[in-house]
């Protein structure tokens, strides 16, 4: 523990667990930030081993050409589901997840501000996650329009697609929800003495994040509010026969979803800032830099949608400007990779698992951003647009990008949520495994991309089997490493078994987190920690 900290303020831990309900109660009625992010996390682990089943699914039909085991139709259920489950219901909740847990243990505040809203917001997923996932069970079967569901396959859907708008909205509800108790808990809760230059990184991540979620949820909402229009009351935004315009859709949905993925990916920049300087024993170098870079990716993020509709007929001076847009934001992201290495750079560095999962995350997290600058050249994306390339890129953003760094936050805090240290040697089988299997299931794809292999189809010439075959087989070990992780890691920590975790189980991590017992008590900081005016923006 470093000595910036004066009298931090440890008093109502002896007595933390003071008022902790027991049974169902606990769960059901939880205010406590603690236990709502633990429901969140679990939440969000359920929902990534449906979506896992739904890819496993989808990688057995592609082992081979001709059709084997799902029709065209389930098929494209079949990718529709599982994109629409790992983002709406595996990664953003488990971003909240974490949110919960770690924010008022960063900044000194008891709990989140909105106790009650929190509540709401955890128990609105999951009967939106039942819904999205029952529509496999309804008449026609489960919506097949793509993640992004696009007019006008959406007006030729069944009745799952309503459910399925249904489900996204109550899920889109609940990120505006937490997104609001988010910030309100960061500018209003601080511990004193933290200014916002002290935050430490992942917090300052999410709270860049939580105003993008409000700024861009209400604008999904009302793309897919317009859909259900289309297809129920008469209106005619996205239908043709009535003077609409698909391509609307599209403008609408990408305003959407270009910011939604940096949501997906700025709270695991935030991750790995906290987990490197921790290994390498050095302050994060740039901290500012870092600070104004996550805030410049999120303002651009809103000026560069189009890039994904480069084959939609646009202007060549619009294709020029989203082209240019979009390799700016490759000027702050590389600025966060630079200062991860420089951090690293001569550092007392050791590779416990969290690292492990930190310079994985950067090493494939690069690529992926490499493919993307590949991507933002009209031109070029005009040739790959729909084909397997873009689904290797987008793989490498989010599996590696956002996974990896939940993976390495998960062995970070373990200690701190659960009181035992998480196994190193099964960590580290977790992580080799994961990191090979990925790159063998998603490198393959670039060349099959390349070679002109379309995505969402159910069939392949004989040319593409080969490393077709390959893919499968890496996306089948990477599936079970996952299950190997529930089974081996999570559940054992989960149970207390293990080694006891110290107060501070790392050498080099510091934070007011580190500065309560583990696991963390119940209820934390009942009189606000007092920190040093020296303290510098990352406590304790």
């Amino acid at each position: 523990m470093s000595a910036v900290i004066d009298n931090i303020g440890l008093h109502g831990h002896d007595h933390a667990d003071h008022g902790a309900p027991h049974g169902w109660r606990r769960w059901l009625y939880a205010t406590n930030h603690k236990d709502i992010g633990t429901m969140y996390l679990m939440f969000s682990l359920t929902m990534l081993m449906i979506g896992g089943l739904l890819a496993m699914l989808i990688r057995t039909e592609l082992f081979e050409p001709g059709l084997q085991f799902v029709n065209p139709e389930l098929f494209n259920q079949l990718t529709t589901m599982h994109g629409l489950i790992m983002v709406f219901g595996a990664i953003m909740p488990a971003f909240v997840g974490f949110a919960n847990w770690m924010i008022p243990l960063q900044i000194g505040a008891p709990d989140m501000a909105f106790a009650r809203m929190n509540n709401l917001s955890f128990w609105l997923l999951p009967p939106a996650g039942l819904m999205l996932a029952a529509t496999f069970f309804v008449p026609g079967g489960a919506p097949a329009a793509g993640w992004t569901l696009y007019a006008p396959l959406t007006m030729q859907m069944g009745m799952s697609l309503d459910m399925a708008i249904f489900a996204l909205h109550i899920m889109g509800a609940s990120s505006i929800m937490g997104s609001i108790n988010i910030i309100v808990t960061i500018l209003n809760l601080r511990a004193p003495g933290m200014t916002l230059m002290k935050m430490p990184l992942f917090t300052w991540t999410w709270l860049i994040t939580a105003y993008l979620l409000i700024a861009v949820m209400p604008v999904f909402a009302g793309a897919i509010t317009m859909t259900l229009t289309d297809r129920h009351f008469g209106t005619s935004f996205f239908n043709p026969a009535g003077g609409g315009d698909p391509v609307m859709y599209q403008h609408v949905f990408w305003f959407f979803g270009h910011p939604e993925v940096y949501i997906m990916i700025l709270p695991a920049f935030g991750i790995i800032s906290q987990i490197i300087p921790a290994f390498a024993r050095k302050r994060l170098f740039g901290y500012t830099s870092m600070v104004y870079a996550t805030a410049s990716i999120a303002i651009l993020s809103f000026i560069v949608w189009a890039h994904h509709m480069f084959t939609t007929g646009m202007p060549v001076t619009g294709q020029l400007f989203f082209m240019y847009a979009t390799m700016l934001i490759a000027v702050p992201t590389g600025v966060k990779i630079f200062n991860w290495t420089a951090t690293m750079w001569r550092g007392s560095m050791t590779f416990e698992t969290p690292m492990l999962w930190a310079v994985g995350f950067i090493f494939v997290f690069t690529m992926g951003g490499f493919t993307g600058i590949v991507c933002a050249v009209a031109p070029i994306d005009i040739q790959i647009q729909d084909t397997y390339y873009i689904v290797a890129h987008f793989h490498y953003v989010l599996v590696a990008g956002s996974l990896f760094a939940m993976f390495g936050g998960f062995y970070y805090w373990c200690p701190k949520w659960t009181g035992v240290m998480a196994d190193e040697t099964r960590g580290k089988i977790h992580f080799w495994g994961s990191l090979i299997f990925f790159n063998l299931a998603f490198f393959p794809m670039h060349f099959l991309g390349l070679a002109g292999m379309p995505r969402r189809y159910a069939d392949y010439p004989l040319q593409f089997a080969d490393f077709n075959m390959i893919v499968s087989l890496g996306a089948f070990g990477f599936g079970l490493m996952q299950v190997y992780f529930v089974f081996f890691v999570v559940i054992p920590a989960m149970r207390g078994r293990g080694v006891k975790a110290p107060q501070s189980p790392w050498d080099g991590a510091e934070g007011l987190e580190w500065s309560v017992p583990s696991p963390a008590p119940f209820h934390t900081f009942e009189t606000p920690p007092k920190l040093n005016a020296a303290a510098t923006q990352v406590i304790a």
